[in-house]
Formats: structure tokens, C-alpha cells, sequence
């Protein structure tokens, strides 16, 4: 193992921290992700099944935008 991969082992430490913190924090704030319009969501007697497919989409989307910006300025 070389250095170059301990150093990314600590940046992916330090943003699943980082989201952590966020999550811990703001928490109460971010109720609505995961209850978007286009979220599946079917509910029986037995049981449910929920799949947040536009929360994906939106997640995605912003995790794009965020390596794009690292990789520009990096």
C-alpha cells in the first residue's frame, strides 16, 4: 500500500464524518428527502414496499456535481 491510497482512506473517513455530522445536526431539516413526489411507495395488510427513486435520482445528481467541482479545482 502506498501513501497516495492512505491519504484518500482519510478523505473518505473525514466526508463520511463530515455527512455524519451533517445528518446528526440537521437531521429534523431533512425530513423531506425520501418523500419526494415520485417516490414509490406501496402499502398492504402484510406488509409495504418503499423505493425512493426521484430521492436516487436527486442524490446522484448532487454527488455528480460535488466530484465534478473536486476534480476541477483539484
Amino acid at each position: 500500500m502506498n501513501p497516495a491510497s492512505g491519504k484518500y482512506i482519510i478523505y473518505i473517513g473525514l466526508a463520511v464524518v463530515a455527512v455524519g455530522a451533517l445528518i446528526y445536526f440537521f437531521g429534523d431539516k431533512l425530513r423531506w428527502l425520501g418523500h419526494l413526489p415520485g417516490d414509490i411507495r406501496i402499502e398492504g395488510k402484510n406488509g409495504g414496499f418503499y423505493f425512493p427513486i426521484v430521492t436516487c435520482i436527486l442524490v446522484s445528481i448532487v454527488l455528480n456535481l460535488v466530484i465534478a467541482l473536486i476534480r476541477k479545482f483539484l
